[in-house]
C-alpha cells in the first residue's frame, strides 16, 4: 500500500498529540495516512503495554489511518545506528510515502530527539539503492521522501508553518483521549506524570488555539522543516 503520508512517533500517542489534526485533515482530502509507533511505551509509569495497544487501535481508527504498525523498539534505549535505521527504512520503502511527520527536533523526553534524528537519517538513506532491504523475501526497491517535517510536543519551539485545523480539533481530541490510562482521571490510582495532571489535560487545547489566533484561525498545529519551504507564488502562503 501506498501512501501519501507516513507519521513516526517514538511512543504511542507521540502522534496523536502534536499532528492529529492534521492527518485528520489530510485524510477528509483523501489522502492516504499511516502511523509508525517506533516503541509501545513499556517503560511508561501508567497502563500497560497490553492497554496502550488497544488505545493506540482506537486512536487510529478515530482518525480514519490506513494502517499503523508498531516496529517494537526498546523505549528509553533504542539508538541511531545501522540496525534501527535499518527497521525504518524498511518502512518507508513499504509505504513509500510522499510526506515524513516525526517527532520534534528537541524536547524533554529524549526519546523524542532521537527518534526525530533517526528517522531523518533513514529518510536520506532509503534513497541510496546500494542499501538493500526486504520484506517476507521481497527485494525492495530504494525510496526516498519528497519532504521530512518535525512535529511540536513539550518543548515550545518556533514553527516554520502551522497547519490550520479548526474543523478537525473535535477529532484530534478524541484521538488523544482514546490514550485514557495517560492523562489526569481524579479516580485512578495510578501515579501522576506530566502528561497525567490535571493542567496537561486543560492545556491540550492552548497551543493549537494560539497558533490558531496568530493565523486568523481558531485552531493549527505546528511543524518545523528541514529545508527551505518552496511555492509557486506568494499567494501559496495565504
Amino acid at each position: 500500500m501506498k501512501l501519501d503520508i507516513l507519521a513516526f512517533g517514538a511512543h504511542p500517542d507521540d502522534v496523536e498529540l502534536s499532528c492529529s489534526g492534521t492527518l485528520a485533515k489530510e485524510i477528509s482530502f483523501g489522502k492516504k495516512a499511516g502511523i509508525i509507533d517506533l516503541t509501545r511505551g513499556e517503560l511508561g509509569t501508567r497502563g500497560s503495554v497490553a492497554i496502550r495497544d488497544e488505545e493506540a487501535a482506537l486512536a487510529a481508527s478515530i482518525l480514519g489511518v490506513s494502517v499503523r504498525e508498531n516496529l517494537n523498539m526498546r523505549d528509553g534505549f533504542f539508538v541511531n545506528d545501522e540496525k534501527h535505521q535499518m527497521e525504518i527504512i524498511k518502512m518507508i520503502r513499504k509505504y513509500q510515502p510522499e510526506i515524513v511527520l516525526c517527532n520534534a527536533v528537541d524536547d524533554r523526553h529524549i526519546d523524542h530527539p532521537k527518534g526525530s534524528r533517526l528517522v531523518s537519517d533513514a529518510c536520506f538513506l532509503s534513497g541510496l539503492m546500494r542499501i538493500e532491504t526486504s520484506i517476507d523475501g521481497i527485494q525492495q526497491t530504494a525510496w526516498r521522501p519528497k519532504v521530512v517535517y518535525h512535529y511540536l510536543q513539550w518543548k515550545n519551539i518556533a514553527p516554520d508553518f502551522v497547519v490550520d485545523i479548526s474543523d478537525f480539533n473535535d477529532k484530534r481530541v478524541a484521538s488523544i483521549l482514546a490514550y485514557s490510562s495517560q492523562f489526569y482521571n481524579p479516580n485512578s490510582k495510578e501515579p501522576e506524570t506530566p502528561i497525567a495532571t490535571k493542567n496537561f489535560l486543560e492545556s491540550l487545547n492552548h497551543r493549537v488555539q494560539d497558533f490558531g489566533r496568530i493565523i486568523g484561525t481558531n485552531y493549527a498545529e505546528g511543524f518545523t522543516a528541514e529545508r527551505y519551504l518552496a511555492v509557486n507564488s506568494l499567494a501559496d502562503l495565504m
